[in-house]
């Protein structure tokens, strides 16, 4: 048995509000960031300072952390317990949902990457490559996140969630392996495909759903005509 919850328009309409308000905005910050030169902005500048500043082999150990697990490997193995959790429990198209949206906010976010190829900061403690905008971590982080909270649909889901995004945005920022506004976009990146990948996939259901009903309909029996009782 597929054990699922229906999401009613109300909750898909928000959703839909939000992924497309994510994605103007993701647009946005790229386009103010690409006017600069792809240099980092003031806000970029300051925030990095404060970073610096604040700085100590303490922090940088824990920053550390969220940097390794929210790293290729380590959201690797994260998807695939939670993928196996939801099949475990019988809840199928939550775990499709959920594998796809990593997919398409990997596939998206990596592309982007490397194509707009900016610069990380000079003193970067993690990654070097010139694939700083948007950060790949903070996107997933922000998918999964978002998926669990509207499959789950408990506050303390959204709660803890919104504060392990924080968390990897400052993890990032505070090892100097990306620019605040980098942090930004992935965070508007990943909340724009959840929100629509889960739209679609609530769309599917609701017509797999639709078919199996129709399916389900017997036709009416016919009895015998008035005539054919003479």
């Amino acid at each position: 048995m597929n054990r699922t919850r229906v999401s009613g328009p109300r909750a898909r309409a928000v959703a839909l509000v939000v992924g497309v308000s994510a994605t103007v905005a993701f647009v946005v910050l790229r386009v103010f960031v690409a006017a600069g030169g792809h240099e980092p902005l003031d806000v970029d500048i300051h925030w990095h300072d404060l970073m610096a500043a604040s700085r100590s082999d303490v922090g940088v150990v824990i920053a550390w952390v969220p940097a390794i697990v929210g790293g290729t490997v380590g959201m690797i193995v994260v998807g695939a317990l939670l993928i196996a959790l939801f099949l475990w429990r019988r809840r199928r198209a939550d775990a499709v949902t959920l594998a796809i949206a990593m997919i398409v906010v990997v596939a998206v976010g990596a592309t982007m990457a490397a194509v707009i190829g900016r610069t990380r900061p000079a003193d970067s403690l993690a990654e070097r490559m010139a694939t700083s905008f948007p950060s790949g971590h903070t996107a997933v982080a922000t998918t999964v996140v978002v998926i669990l909270a509207l499959a789950l649909r408990r506050w303390y889901v959204w709660l803890l969630g919104a504060g392990w995004v924080l968390t990897m945005m400052w993890s990032r920022t505070y090892l100097n392996a990306h620019w605040l506004s980098d942090v930004v976009a992935g965070m508007l990146e990943g909340v724009a495909v959840a929100a629509l990948v889960w739209i679609a996939a609530e769309s599917v259901r609701d017509r797999r759903a639709l078919h199996l009903a129709e399916g389900s309909i017997a036709p009416p029996i016919e009895g015998p005509r008035p005539h054919e009782l003479h």
